[in-house]
Protein backbone atom coordinates (compact mmCIF):
# COMPACT_ATOMS: atom_id res chain seq x y z
CA UNK A 1 0.00 0.00 0.00
CA UNK A 2 1.25 3.26 -0.87
CA UNK A 3 1.68 6.13 1.21
CA UNK A 4 -0.14 9.75 -0.25
CA UNK A 5 3.33 11.45 0.54
CA UNK A 6 4.47 8.58 -1.82
CA UNK A 7 2.30 9.60 -4.56
CA UNK A 8 3.62 12.15 -7.43
CA UNK A 9 2.31 15.71 -7.35
CA UNK A 10 1.77 18.38 -9.46
CA UNK A 11 0.69 22.39 -9.51
CA UNK A 12 -2.38 23.10 -10.55
CA UNK A 13 -2.23 25.11 -13.77
CA UNK A 14 -5.03 27.79 -11.96
CA UNK A 15 -4.71 27.81 -8.45
CA UNK A 16 -1.13 26.76 -7.89
CA UNK A 17 -1.75 24.84 -4.98
CA UNK A 18 -0.06 21.49 -5.04
CA UNK A 19 -1.99 18.53 -5.81
CA UNK A 20 -1.64 14.73 -5.47
CA UNK A 21 -2.49 11.80 -8.00
CA UNK A 22 -5.41 10.09 -7.73
CA UNK A 23 -6.30 6.39 -8.74
CA UNK A 24 -9.32 7.80 -11.24
CA UNK A 25 -6.38 9.97 -13.18
CA UNK A 26 -4.33 6.91 -13.44
CA UNK A 27 -4.50 6.72 -17.28
CA UNK A 28 -4.24 10.36 -18.32
CA UNK A 29 -1.95 11.80 -15.49
CA UNK A 30 0.05 13.36 -18.17
CA UNK A 31 -2.80 15.18 -19.14
CA UNK A 32 -4.28 16.46 -16.20
CA UNK A 33 -3.48 20.10 -15.21
CA UNK A 34 -5.94 21.64 -12.54
CA UNK A 35 -7.01 20.16 -9.37
CA UNK A 36 -10.65 20.61 -9.66
CA UNK A 37 -13.21 21.46 -11.74
CA UNK A 38 -14.21 24.79 -10.35
CA UNK A 39 -10.26 25.54 -11.27
CA UNK A 40 -10.79 23.77 -14.72
CA UNK A 41 -13.91 26.13 -15.30
CA UNK A 42 -12.33 29.27 -14.25
CA UNK A 43 -9.34 29.16 -16.29
CA UNK A 44 -11.32 28.36 -19.09
CA UNK A 45 -13.66 31.59 -18.64
CA UNK A 46 -10.27 33.37 -17.83
CA UNK A 47 -8.94 32.78 -21.27
CA UNK A 48 -12.31 33.60 -22.62
CA UNK A 49 -12.46 37.01 -20.92
CA UNK A 50 -8.84 37.36 -21.86
CA UNK A 51 -9.26 36.65 -25.84
CA UNK A 52 -12.08 38.88 -25.86
CA UNK A 53 -9.98 42.02 -24.49
CA UNK A 54 -6.91 41.59 -26.88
Amino acid sequence: MRRKADLPQKSCAYCQRPFTWRKKWARCWDDVRYCSERCRRSAKLFDRARGASA
